[in-house]
């Protein structure tokens, strides 16, 4: 009768521990989709804010210490460099683009996503709109709750 006492008290306490890690496994993937949405909702904000040339916006959804890297352009760090930049690329173009997110990983208060864009872009300066295509990386951060860009970076895969 003790043995059978023992094994059902065994049991019932590996079973709650079962149940305890399920918990905290399910408790963890709960929170990364949370986090992941946030990530995603911060792109596509950000990708709205370029295809309507939207400097404040654009720059917005960066931390304050956030590094744009451009190719064949100067590095733009900060809030005041950024700004610089964006007023730059908008004067120059305007981006119609659609944003596929590809990966979004995601430990603690640090993130990083892989995406691509294409779509269109108009030159201001003739005229001519050409077709657009990027493979963007994108390590966010999470700042007072919020999701911002920490680094940008891009490059056409052609």
């Amino acid at each position: 009768m003790t043995s059978a006492i023992l094994l059902i008290t065994f049991a019932a306490c590996q079973n709650k521990t079962e149940n305890h890690s399920n918990s905290k496994t399910e408790n963890k993937t709960a929170m990364e989709n949370q986090n992941k949405s946030a990530i995603e909702k911060t792109l596509n904000t950000y990708f709205n804010s370029l295809n309507a040339s939207d400097v404040k916006t654009a720059v917005s959804s960066y931390t304050s210490d956030g590094v744009f890297m451009p190719p064949k352009f100067p590095t733009a760090t900060g809030t005041e460099q950024l700004v610089a930049a964006y007023e730059n690329v908008f004067n120059a173009i305007q981006l119609n683009v659609t944003l596929t997110i590809e990966e979004i990983i995601v430990r603690d208060d640090i993130a990083f996503a892989r995406t691509l864009s294409n779509g269109k872009t108009l030159i201001h300066a003739t005229g001519q709109t050409v077709p657009e295509e990027n493979r963007e990386f994108f390590l966010m951060r999470k700042k007072n709750g919020d999701w911002k860009i920490a680094r940008y970076m891009f490059n056409q895969p052609k």
